[in-house]
């Protein structure tokens, strides 16, 4: 059992489940190709979602289970997961113990449940599964119990469910680069693109697949882009979401237009004259090629922007590896360090919901203080009051 590559004649890439005959596994074949295609999510989303579901026929067919209803021991699949390796334990078995290592974290528990649930449920939908697998997955309840302000328009009875299953995940401290490492990282950088590549990181905000997926048509530096067609003011570049040959895909599924600074304006013209020079006005219609390595002219990827961040800090001496997501995080803590409000890092960032951007947010330890001394003394707000 386990997960595999399927492209189909359209080009679109998902991921499947095989088992040992490599014939395909029907019902979560139908489940992984209906994300992708019916749900838009990416290729690496159904890749990761193959194979928990893989991890959960294993553990059905090692326990001589029946899959369509081994929802009931699911609390036995969380303690399989977290003790047994691989796909199936197969080649050694860890037996738990004081100071023995969980194979899989919370973290990694957590998603493979999640990508389960979404299995089932769809089998149940498809009736491919008993209906009451849900009851054993999720808590399931009415809005009757609810405020009438917190019911739907509708009038009718609504339904929400709340999953069973689910470990408490450690806390786990989120970093951003700091603008000392960003700069010593950049004066690491060997060429206009390595440049670009951190200006649109760290400057920008851009997710390492957003960078990788950029086309050449999607930047618009000059202040006038209406003769290209475009009504956005100023500098900027287009964060489009793409089926793309190089597997880079933006997280967000919605477009939006992203201002740029002249700094990431001078990475472009710089970049532009260096790609020039290599490749002439040959080379794929991404943005970033490969110039310095073979295939040269091909779409960069994303593994290929974690790997520079992980050389330049190492060249820079930081002592620490600066990460696509903490140069993230850095652009959106210098946003609202200068005064941005929420709902501007919201946009810069291209996410949905109002509340996204919290994580994301890293204030100086300078700004905080600043924050606790602009609160007035006791005895000035005593004063006050009796005016």
């Amino acid at each position: 059992m386990r997960a595999f590559p399927v492209q189909l004649p359209s080009g679109t890439r998902y991921w499947t489940v095989v088992d040992d005959d490599l014939e395909v596994v029907e019902e979560a074949d139908r489940f992984l190709r209906e994300l992708r295609l019916a749900r838009g999510r990416a290729e690496t989303t159904t890749k990761a979602y193959a194979e928990a579901v893989v991890l959960f026929l294993a553990w059905c067919a090692t326990t001589r289970r029946e899959w369509r209803t081994a929802a009931r021991d699911m609390g036995l699949f969380m303690l399989w997961l977290k003790w047994t390796p691989g796909n199936g334990g197969q080649r050694r078995v860890v037996v738990p113990g004081p100071g023995t290592k969980p194979v899989r974290g919370e973290s990694r528990i957590n998603k493979v449940l999640t990508a389960v649930r979404m299995f089932l449920v769809h089998a149940v939908v498809n009736k491919a599964a008993p209906a009451w697998v849900l009851e054993q997955i999720y808590e399931v309840a009415d809005d009757r119990d609810l405020p009438q302000e917190a019911r739907g328009e509708s009038g009718t009875m609504r339904y929400r469910m709340r999953a069973r299953h689910r470990l408490q995940e450690p806390e786990t401290a989120i970093d951003r680069a700091s603008d000392d490492e960003i700069v010593a990282m950049f004066l690491q950088c060997r060429s206009a693109s390595d440049r670009l590549i951190l200006l649109l990181l760290s400057r920008v905000g851009l997710r390492p697949g957003q960078v990788a997926g950029l086309r050449r048509c999607d930047p618009h530096l000059l202040m006038d882009s209406r003769t290209l067609g475009c009504d956005v003011e100023g500098a900027h570049v287009h964060v489009i979401r793409r089926e793309n040959e190089n597997r880079a895909w933006s997280k967000s599924k919605r477009s939006w237009a992203m201002p740029v600074d002249f700094l990431v304006v001078q990475g472009f013209d710089q970049y532009a004259l260096e790609r020039h020079e290599r490749l002439g006005a040959g080379g794929s219609d991404f943005l970033l090629v490969n110039l310095f390595r073979p295939p040269y002219g091909a779409p960069m990827t994303t593994d290929a922007i974690g790997e520079l961040c992980k050389s330049l800090s190492r060249r820079a001496g930081l002592g620490r590896k600066i990460g696509p997501r903490m140069c993230r995080h850095a652009m959106a803590s210098n946003v609202a360090d200068a005064g941005g409000e929420l709902d501007e890092v919201q946009a810069l960032l291209g996410q949905k919901s109002a509340e996204s951007p919290r994580p994301y947010l890293h204030p100086k330890p300078s700004r905080l203080r600043e924050a606790v001394e602009r609160v007035p003394l006791p005895r000035v707000n005593a004063k006050e009051g009796h005016r």
